[in-house]
């Protein structure tokens, strides 16, 4: 019986995989796991790898090699990878990222083991950004909660603190994927409000097991554009959805994130020049983030006072000053 399926995403990850794949191979276990990896149609040389590790493991690995790439913002070749799991825990990986404790799956499956009603167990996982761009940082800070709820995922801001790598989850808890979650650019923050919709916990594990990569060439977190007008529309259409899956129980704060992605359309590349778009875009925010007087004078005079009345308005204003001064 397999106990865990490590569910591995790729998409032109050849310079990454074989790492990705020892860290997992070299997991110590008293258990039965696979390891499902799905590349989705990469172009360069990762199918050929994952072939190679397979002929070397083929009782643990299983290759979802797709010829086309299915879209969705990779969450299709998720769903495809879930389909086929056997295990009963689940623990999903981007193929970029590598675990660094080999004794990661063994620590979380005995916690799950022993506390049935938890749907989740996670740890710590240190950020590193390839070009150097940043600083390496750890994705939790030192006061993270221990016991995690769907509420802890809500705020008027963006929350996300469980990274991918990170996460040991139950297998059919979620047994449906709303539209909106097929559409979201983002696979995580939607996982995490499935699963624990129903009043599930999530276990914090205070260790440091695991590395997310951020790397600006095959890397879906560098797609996140936050100038970028489609973006922003995707995390609007998203948090739309979650306040409806969960029966508009954070509707006031959800509203308020809502808010902040039409405050940040205001200045997108897309929206340059669009005075109507922009009006549009104005008006949720003032409507869904009720900011401060201050603050909506300041968007009402930049983005919804014509610029042409403004300048006709200071015309006339100093007309008679004008006047005046030329005799």
């Amino acid at each position: 019986m397999v106990k865990i399926s490590v569910m591995v995403l790729t998409y032109k990850h050849e310079k990454f995989i074989r790492k990705t794949l020892d860290s997992i191979l070299s997991q110590k276990v008293n258990f039965r796991f696979e390891i499902l990896v799905g590349d989705d149609a990469s172009p360069d040389n990762t199918q050929a790898i994952i072939k190679e590790y397979h002929a070397k493991y083929p009782d643990i690995i299983v290759p979802l090699l797709h010829q086309k790439n299915l879209g969705g913002f990779g969450k299709n070749n998720t769903l495809v990878a879930l389909e086929v799991a056997k295990g009963q825990y689940v623990a999903p990986m981007d193929g970029d990222d590598y675990w660094t404790d080999d004794n990661k799956l063994q620590k979380m499956a005995d916690f799950l083991d022993a506390y049935p009603d938890y749907v989740a167990c996670f740890h710590n996982a240190e950020i590193i950004f390839d070009d150097d761009s940043h600083p390496n940082q750890f994705v939790n800070p030192p006061d993270q909660k221990e016991i995690v709820t769907v509420e802890d995922f809500i705020g008027e801001d963006e929350v996300w603190f469980i990274a991918t790598s990170a996460i040991l989850f139950r297998n059919g808890i979620i047994t449906h994927y709303p539209q909106w979650f097929h559409e979201s650019k983002s696979g995580d923050i939607p996982r995490y409000i499935l699963l624990g919709k129903n009043g599930g916990k999530f276990k914090y594990i205070n260790e440091v097991m695991s590395v997310y990569r951020k790397n600006r060439h095959t890397g879906m977190s560098f797609t996140d554009g936050y100038t970028d007008a489609e973006f922003l529309h995707n995390r609007i259409g998203m948090y739309r959805g979650i306040d409806q899956e969960l029966n508009y129980k954070f509707h006031q704060t959800l509203n308020k994130n809502i808010a902040r992605y039409y405050r940040m359309l205001l200045d997108s590349k897309q929206y340059v020049d669009k005075y109507n778009k922009k009006v549009f875009a104005a008006i949720q925010y003032l409507r869904l983030g009720k900011p401060s007087a201050e603050i909506k004078k300041e968007i009402i005079r930049e983005y919804i006072f014509p610029k042409w009345l403004s300048k006709t308005y200071s015309f006339f204003a100093l007309l008679p000053h004008r006047i005046k001064n030329s005799f």
